[in-house]
């Protein structure tokens, strides 16, 4: 059945991971797992510490050419009554200053592994555009 908007927001705010999908100028997808909080219609994610290959990251910079994204939170089981999917289609901006605060504020409180060591960043605002969703 699909979700109301409603709907879809709770269960994504709900979800423990998500998908981010950016694109660059030649159309090129690139998809990476990122952990987020949701404030109303803003996704926050940053950047972490964990080990990157490079500090030019692909999703930054195809964000600065392209800054239409799609996030996508998802459930499975074996049971298949228990599926479910939301996508959240966003413009997303790389943030500074007071609104990168409250955004690392509110993964940490998230994210208990964030309390230890916050994310350096950058800090992104995913300003959600439509939310979707189905479940079975």
């Amino acid at each position: 059945m699909r979700l109301t908007e409603g709907q879809a927001r709770e269960r994504f705010a709900a979800a423990r991971v998500a998908r981010l999908a950016t694109v660059n100028l030649e159309g090129s997808p690139h998809l990476v797992p990122i952990v987020f909080a949701v404030a109303g219609e803003t996704i926050y994610t940053a950047v972490d510490a964990k080990p990157k290959s490079t500090t030019a990251l692909r999703r930054l910079a195809n964000i600065t050419a392209n800054p239409r994204v799609s996030v996508l939170a998802d459930y499975y089981d074996e049971d298949w009554a228990r599926l479910w999917w939301v996508r959240a289609d966003a413009i997303a901006r790389i943030i500074g200053g007071a609104q990168a605060h409250t955004g690392i504020e509110q993964l940490t409180d998230r994210y208990p592994v964030y309390r230890d060591q916050p994310p350096p960043g950058p800090v992104l605002a995913l300003d959600v555009t439509r939310w979707t969703g189905w479940s079975a």
